[in-house]
C-alpha cells in the first residue's frame, strides 16, 4: 500500500479503516458511481435504510438512541484529482497510495482526498457502531461538490426531516464555520486564427508553484501560473520576436494553477537571448513572491526547426491582452468580517485549440452584487476581444446568523472539552451548507473538520491527531444534542 505505518494502528481505527477503503475506489469529480454504490452496499450490509438518486447522491438513515429531533451529518464523496508532473497515476482506475509521515497522512504523488473523504469515513464509523449515543441521523453523501456543488444542488431535500446540519467539509480544527461564499464559473471563448511560420519550436514552462484551493487559500497571495505565463509572454514580446503555437494550463477553476506551458516558434539565432531573458525573469519573479511562492521555475527548451501553425498577429495580441487584464486573486476583503475575503476570482482553466482560446474562472463572493460585477467584468472583457462568455455552476452563499442554537451548543462543548474557545468564522470557500440553507427553511448550520493542509494539490495532508480529536468532539456533540 505504500504507507510507513499500518493504517489499522491509527486511532480512531474505524475512521481510518473506512478512509483506506475509500482510497481504493476512484472518486474524482464526475466519476462517482463506484463510490456511491459502495455506500449503498454499506447501508444494506448494516441493515440501514437509504436513498440513492440519479446523480449518485446517497442518504443513509439511522434511528436514534434517544428521543430527539434528527440531525443531518453531511459531506461529499468526490475529490479533486491532481497529481505531480510525470506521475503515471490514473484517477479513473488506480487506488491512492497512502503514506503516513509522523502525524500526517498523505498520498504518494497525488491529492489525498481528505477533502472530503474524511467526512465520509467519520459518518461510516458512526453509522456502523452501536456504541455511540446520538439523535436520529440523516447521513447525506453528495457528489461533484468540487465542480460546483452539483450533487447538493440536485438533491431533493424534501426527503430530509432535520432542521439542523453538521457539515464535515472544513479543514481547520478549532473553528466553527458559520457562513460561506457563493460562487459561479465563467467560461470564456475567444476565437483565434492561425498562419504558418518557419522557425525553431520551443517549449516555455512555468512550474514549481504551490497552487492550492481557490477559496480557502486565495488570500495567501500564491502565484497563478496562467497569469504568470501571460505576463512573461507580454514581457518577452517587448524585447524579442516569437510566435505562439500552443498554450495549456490547469483544467479546474477551483484550483490555483501550479503549471502552465506555451509552445513558441522563435528564430534560431535568438535561443540564447530567450534563455537569458527567462533566467532573469525567474530571478525577479521569485523575489516578488518571496515568502509565498519562492520556488517558481521558468524553463525554456528549444526543439527542432520546421513549419508550424501559429496564432496570427491579431489573435496573439488579443491573447496577451486577455491574460494581462483578466481579474484574478482577491478582489475585495470584507468590511464586516475582519480578514475575510469577500470577493475573488481564479483563472484555473486555460488552453488553446484550433478554434479558440478557452479560459475558465471561478468567481466567489459572500455579497451577490459584488460577485455579479466581477462576472460581468470578465464577460465584458471577452466580448470586447470578439469572444463570448457563459456562466454556470452558480451556488448560493450561506449567510452568517447571529442566533444559532446548534452553534452555541457546539461552542460550549468545545470549550468544555478542550478548555479553549473555538473561533466562529465565515469562510470564502463555497460550502454545501449554502445550498441546504436555501433549500430547507429554518435550517441551523455549522461546519467543522480536522486540520488539512494544501488541499487540491499533491501536497495535501491530513493530521492524524486532529482527525481523532474532531471525531471525539463530534461524538460528544451528538451525545449532547436533544
Amino acid at each position: 500500500m505504500g504507507e510507513k505505518t499500518a493504517m489499522t494502528t491509527l486511532e480512531p481505527s474505524r475512521v481510518f479503516y473506512y478512509f483506506e477503503q475509500l482510497s481504493q475506489i476512484p472518486r474524482g469529480s464526475g466519476n462517482t458511481r463506484q463510490i456511491s454504490d459502495y455506500l449503498v452496499s454499506f447501508a444494506a450490509d448494516h441493515g440501514l435504510s437509504y436513498m440513492q438518486d440519479k446523480l449518485n447522491n446517497v442518504v443513509i438513515y439511522k434511528e436514534g438512541t434517544k428521543a430527539a429531533p434528527p440531525v443531518i451529518l453531511q459531506g461529499h464523496m468526490d475529490m479533486v484529482a491532481e497529481k505531480r508532473p510525470g506521475s503515471p497515476h490514473d484517477f479513473e482506475k488506480d487506488p491512492l497510495l497512502l503514506e503516513v509521515e509522523g502525524d500526517w497522512l498523505t498520498a504518494r504523488d497525488t491529492t489525498l482526498g481528505g477533502d472530503d473523504g474524511i467526512a465520509v469515513a467519520y459518518m461510516l464509523a458512526i453509522l456502523e457502531s452501536s456504541e455511540y449515543e446520538h439523535p436520529p441521523l440523516e447521513a447525506v453523501f453528495t457528489v461533484d461538490e468540487e465542480i460546483g456543488l452539483l450533487g447538493a444542488r440536485g438533491l431533493d431535500c424534501s426527503i430530509l426531516k432535520s432542521k439542523r446540519i453538521i457539515n464535515l467539509d472544513s479543514e481547520e480544527e478549532g473553528i466553527l464555520w458559520a457562513g460561506c461564499a457563493g460562487g459561479k464559473s465563467v467560461q470564456v471563448q475567444i476565437p483565434v486564427r492561425y498562419v504558418q511560420a518557419q522557425g525553431n519550436t520551443a517549449i516555455l514552462s512555468i512550474r514549481g508553484l504551490k497552487g492550492g484551493h481557490s477559496g480557502a487559500e486565495i488570500h495567501k497571495k500564491r502565484a497563478n501560473a496562467h497569469l504568470l505565463m501571460g505576463r512573461l509572454l507580454y514581457d518577452l514580446d517587448q524585447d524579442l520576436d516569437y510566435e505562439i503555437a500552443g498554450l495549456s494550463g490547469g483544467d479546474k477553476d477551483n484550483v490555483i494553477p501550479a503549471e502552465c506551458e506555451a509552445r513558441l516558434v522563435i528564430e534560431p539565432a535568438q535561443k540564447e537571448s530567450f534563455q537569458a531573458f527567462c533566467r532573469k525573469w525567474q530571478e525577479n519573479i521569485r523575489r516578488e513572491y518571496a515568502g509565498s511562492d519562492e520556488k517558481i521555475e521558468v524553463v525554456f527548451q528549444e526543439n527542432a526547426e520546421g513549419s508550424v501553425s501559429v496564432l496570427d498577429s491579431s489573435a496573439k495580441s488579443r491573447l496577451l491582452f486577455f491574460l494581462m487584464q483578466v481579474p484574478d486573486g482577491v478582489h475585495k476583503f470584507s468590511g464586516v468580517c475582519r480578514h475575510l475575503v469577500e470577493t475573488s476570482s481564479n483563472l484555473g482553466i486555460l488552453y488553446l485549440d484550433e478554434d479558440a482560446l478557452y479560459a475558465g474562472s471561478g468567481v466567489r463572493s459572500s455579497v451577490d452584487p459584488a460577485m455579479d460585477y466581477l462576472e460581468r467584468k470578465i464577460c465584458f472583457l471577452a466580448e470586447f476581444l470578439g469572444g463570448e462568455a457563459q456562466t454556470d455552476g452558480g451556488y448560493p452563499s450561506w449567510e452568517y446568523k447571529e442566533d444559532s442554537p446548534l452553534r452555541n451548543l457546539m461552542a460550549q462543548i468545545y470549550k468544555e472539552q478542550y478548555r479553549v474557545q473555538p473561533k466562529i468564522q465565515a469562510i470564502h470557500a463555497g460550502l454545501e451548507c449554502g445550498v441546504f440553507y436555501q433549500a430547507i427553511p429554518g435550517l441551523d448550520c455549522v461546519s467543522i473538520g480536522p486540520d488539512m493542509k494544501d488541499i487540491h494539490t499533491p501536497e495535501e495532508r491530513l493530521s492524524i491527531s486532529s482527525t481523532k480529536r474532531v471525531f471525539d468532539y463530534l461524538l460528544e456533540v451528538l451525545r449532547r444534542l436533544d
